[in-house]
C-alpha cells in the first residue's frame, strides 16, 4: 500500500487589499474593534472581471505544480473544495479541469466549508493508497466577498471573511520517512444554522425570488458566539485524537497549521497544547478567513518563509460551518 506525500503547495491571493480602515466606510466599526474580536488587520477581495474561483485556483495550481515537479498531464484527478463555485452547477472541479492542458480525468467537488481541505486532503489521501491515483491536484478555492452583508448588521461576519486560493500536489510515495500519517473527520449537523447562508435554496418554489433578496438569504449568517465555543472545544479534540492515534504528542509536533477562522482561536489552541510561536502558522492578520483556503494558502506560505523543512512533522486542523471538523498529521 502506497502513502500519500505532498510533493508541492502554491496560492493566489487576490490584489485588492480591504483594510480595516476601507470597512468603516461600509459600516460602523474600527480598527481596533476588529483587531481586538479577530486578530484581523487586512484582507483580499476579488476584483470583479478579472478574479474567478476558476481563476485564482488555476494560479495556485500552477504554482504547486511547478514546485512539485509535476505536469498538468501527470495528474491523475483533481479534488476540489470550495462552497462558492463560479456555477451553482457544475461544480469548480470540472472549471479547473479545463483550463489547463489535463487529460480527461475526474473532478471531485467537496463542500464542507471551513474544514473542506483537509476533508479533500481525505479524500484524496484513500484514492492514492489503494492504488488507483499516482499523482492528485487538491485545491480549496473560495470568493466570500460577495456574499457579505457589508451593512451593520452583517458586520460581525463581513470583517472576517476574504477570498483566496491554495493547492496541493499529492503523490503517491513509499516512503517510510514522509507522508500523510492519519486523517479524522468529523460532523454534528444540529448546528448547521449557526454559520449558513440559506439562498439559493433548491426546496423552495423557486431557487431566486425578490423575498429572498430583500431578506437578505444570499448572505452567510453567522452566530459568532456559537462558533468561537464549539470551535476551541473541537479544534483541541481532534488535534489530541491525530495525536493520540500516532502516539504523538504536542511536543512532537513542529508546525501547527490551524484554519484561519479567529486568530483568537488559534492563539487559545497554542495556549491549551503549550506550543511556542515558531510552532504555530497564522496568516489570518493579512489573510482574513478564506474558508476552505486557508490551510492550503498558509501551508504555501509557510513553505516559501522556510518554515517547513523535509522532515518536519505538521498537525492541520479545522473547524467551521456544518459543524463540521477534522485535522490530519503528515511528516513532510
Amino acid at each position: 500500500m502506497y502513502k500519500s506525500k505532498i510533493l508541492g503547495a502554491g496560492h493566489y491571493v487576490p490584489e485588492k487589499i480591504v483594510t480595516n480602515e476601507d470597512l468603516t466606510a461600509m459600516m460602523n466599526t474600527t480598527n481596533e474593534w476588529i483587531v481586538e474580536r479577530t486578530g484581523i488587520q487586512e484582507r483580499r477581495w476579488y476584483t470583479p472581471g478579472k478574479d474567478t474561483v476558476t481563476s485564482m485556483s488555476k494560479a495556485a495550481s500552477e504554482m504547486a505544480m511547478k514546485r512539485a515537479g509535476v505536469t498538468p498531464e501527470e495528474i491523475d484527478f483533481i479534488v476540489f473544495a470550495t462552497i462558492t463555485s463560479d456555477y451553482f452547477l457544475p461544480g469548480n472541479g470540472v472549471l479547473l479541469q479545463r483550463e489547463l492542458p489535463f487529460r480527461e480525468i475526474g473532478a471531485l467537488d467537496i463542500r464542507n466549508a471551513c474544514s473542506g481541505f483537509i476533508y479533500a486532503l481525505s479524500v484524496a489521501d484513500q484514492f492514492i493508497k489503494t492504488g488507483m491515483y499516482k499523482k492528485i491536484l487538491v485545491v480549496g478555492a473560495e470568493i466570500q466577498s460577495s456574499a457579505l452583508d457589508k451593512s451593520d448588521e452583517g458586520r460581525s461576519s463581513s470583517v472576517i471573511f476574504a477570498d483566496g486560493a491554495g493547492a496541493v500536489v499529492l503523490g503517491a510515495s513509499d516512503s517510510e520517512q514522509s507522508g500523510i500519517l492519519s486523517t479524522h473527520l468529523h460532523s454534528q449537523g444540529q448546528y448547521a444554522e449557526e454559520l449558513y447562508c440559506i439562498a439559493p435554496s433548491s426546496s423552495g418554489k423557486v431557487r431566486v425570488s425578490q423575498e429572498m433578496i430583500d431578506r437578505g438569504d444570499f448572505f452567510l449568517k453567522m452566530n459568532g458566539n456559537a462558533v468561537f465555543k464549539h470551535a476551541v472545544v473541537r479544534f483541541m479534540e481532534v488535534i489530541q485524537e491525530a495525536l493520540d492515534h500516532n502516539g504523538l504528542s504536542s511536543e512532537d509536533i513542529d508546525l501547527l497549521i490551524p484554519h484561519q477562522a479567529n486568530l483568537r482561536i488559534s492563539q487559545y489552541v497554542q495556549k491549551k497544547m503549550g506550543l511556542a510561536d515558531e510552532k504555530v502558522f497564522n496568516n489570518i492578520m493579512t489573510r482574513g478567513n478564506t474558508t476552505a483556503a486557508t490551510i492550503p494558502i498558509a501551508m504555501s506560505e509557510a513553505w516559501e518563509q522556510g518554515k517547513i523543512k523535509d522532515g518536519d512533522l505538521l498537525c492541520l486542523a479545522a473547524f467551521g460551518s456544518g459543524f463540521a471538523w477534522a485535522s490530519a498529521v503528515l511528516r513532510w
